[in-house]
């Protein structure tokens, strides 16, 4: 098969090697992607919290300092394992687009949008993606507010409460920051309250070179530790009703959007029953519907026909099995769920995995979709809020054409893996590489008995619906060859940004104890165990 041109930089060293040691303990491990939000999740379990309420506390601390990811105007998904019984439930809080949406106002433009996560229709003035008319309710507390219900230990203020100090504050500017605002500086720039959340004279913030007596530079969001000082004291319901949610609407439709209270009084999460499917001694447990869990199904359907007794062999055959299983389930997405194209370009989730001593395990994915989301922050209430219209194809009509009042496709696959002696929970970052990535991690526990350390520091391939397999410069050259030849495929740095696999993480359950991981490339990702903070 022909290889496309690689996706390499001349400038990089061919000779760096990034390891990022997973963490064990036999208390709980909080895993996301910032080491911030990971401590204040650990010091939860510290104080005898539940993987819940960790959770919920590390999930409202990472949408402050990672807040281009996920936060309080985003969407998302959870499972939670109970150790005790073996049970596992799903939390559905995924995004519906507006009532009064009218298709009428995003007229297509002709050719596509370079920019966008799916490949879609360029529409005029890109108002499906930046701008009030592309967001949809935020559902993010309300889905934590259920889980909590459910499952919480601690009170709810004392798990909302650490994310406000973060927000006064503001989260320090390092050259990260700087970087992924620099990635958006053009639509943050049209936005009043983007802008001055995030730039500085209308620039990306510089961070302070590490010399005696200069201050970092910080960028606080007094608007949005009221709002998180609300829902703590109040709960998530001041989002959705009374004089909180009165202002979101209003600013929402002063900037042209067309969210109202009522969109927001609808939202209501749903415990869903997982959608379940085996692979080998192995039980997978995946959201139902319109998510990356019906695909993941299709994958590991396909990939059981690949693979031998042991496996699907050395790496060349064992990654050709796992692209070509990966195709027949993108076929399959394609047709039955509406999310055709293909695009590789910085996506905005975030994925938080957590166990707690006891063995019960969280694993929750939140996403504002795009990076920045809508590039809106609402004035009043200081929510960056999610561009939840980009999931849906301009083109109404097909299985996932955009309408009003309906529910959107998204690729997050939030997982729980069970077998007969160990219980993983793992999800990512990524738009369309989540699905890949997690498919890969999980076959290369169960077909090889991996941990998660020597799982995350293995090589991938991506295989996202595309005409092309990228693969893992890191791949040995044999095992590329093999792949050359049964696929079509692009050679690919794993670097920061844009980059080309997924950030994911995970965290495990055996007799030995617990085991949490991260991706190695993330600087900012990070596993936490309770005995660290």
């Amino acid at each position: 098969m022909p290889a496309i041109t690689p996706s390499l930089s001349p400038n990089l060293s061919l000779k760096r090697v990034v390891r990022k040691p997973s963490v064990r303990s036999k208390g709980g491990i909080v895993v996301t992607q910032n080491r911030v939000a990971s401590e204040v999740g650990a010091r939860v379990l510290k104080e005898g919290g539940h993987a819940v309420d960790a959770a919920i506390a590390a999930a409202f601390a990472v949408g402050v300092v990672e807040p281009w990811m996920s936060g309080i105007g985003g969407v998302g998904a959870m499972l939670v394992l109970e150790a005790t019984t073996g049970k596992v439930t799903a939390i559905d809080f995924g995004g519906r687009s507006p009532k009064g949406l009218r298709i009428e106002d995003f007229p297509l433009a002709g050719g596509l949008d370079e920019g966008n996560l799916f490949g879609w229709p360029l529409v005029k003035d890109n108002l499906n993606t930046t701008g009030a008319k592309a967001l949809v309710a935020p559902t993010q507390p309300a889905g934590l507010a259920l889980a909590h219900k459910m499952f919480g230990t601690k009170p709810w203020a004392s798990l909302v409460k650490p994310a406000i100090p973060l927000a006064e504050e503001g989260p320090i500017v390092d050259w990260h920051t700087m970087m992924v605002i620099a990635s958006g500086l053009g639509d943050l720039l049209k936005d009043a309250g983007a802008s001055q959340r995030f730039l500085h004279r209308g620039l990306p913030p510089v961070p302070a070179a590490p010399q005696a007596g200069l201050a970092q530079i910080r960028l606080p969001a007094p608007a949005l530790a009221r709002t998180l000082r609300a829902i703590a004291e109040e709960g998530a319901g001041v989002l959705y009703r009374g004089a909180l949610a009165r202002t979101i609407a209003e600013d929402v439709q002063a900037l042209g959007g067309y969210l109202t209270e009522e969109d927001l009084t609808a939202v209501a999460p749903r415990e869903r029953e997982p959608l379940r499917f085996s692979y080998r001694d192995r039980t997978m447990h995946v959201l139902p519907e319109l998510n990356g869990g019906p695909t993941l199904a299709v994958a590991f359907g396909d990939l059981k026909k690949r693979s031998g007794p042991h496996g699907s062999g050395p790496d060349g055959p064992r990654f050709v099995a796992y692209a070509k299983s990966l195709e027949t389930a993108w076929t399959d997405r394609f047709k039955r769920m509406g999310d055709a194209g293909e695009r590789s370009v910085p996506t905005s989730t975030t994925h938080l995995s957590v166990i707690d001593r006891h063995g019960n395990i969280v694993t929750l994915t939140q996403t504002l979709l795009s990076l920045f989301g809508s590039r809106v922050v609402l004035p009043q209430s200081g929510i960056l809020m999610n561009n939840g219209i980009n999931w849906f194809d301009p083109r109404p009509g097909g299985p996932n054409g955009l309408a009003a009042d309906r529910r959107g496709l998204s690729n997050y696959v939030p997982t729980i893996m069970t077998g007969p002696d160990d219980a993983i929970g793992i999800g990512g970052c990524g738009g369309r590489r989540i699905i890949p990535a997690v498919f890969q991690l999980l076959a290369m526990t169960a077909d090889y008995g991996f941990d998660l350390d020597t799982s995350f520091h293995q090589p991938r391939v991506d295989v996202s619906g595309g005409v092309a397999v990228t693969v893992d410069r890191r791949l040995p050259a044999e095992a590329r060859k093999i792949l050359d030849e049964a696929c079509t495929t692009i050679l690919a740095d794993p670097v920061l940004y844009p980059f080309p696999f997924t950030i994911a993480g995970a965290v495990r359950r055996t007799g030995a104890g617990n085991e949490g991981a991260t991706e190695p490339e993330q600087p900012w990702s990070e596993a936490v165990a309770e005995d660290e903070v």
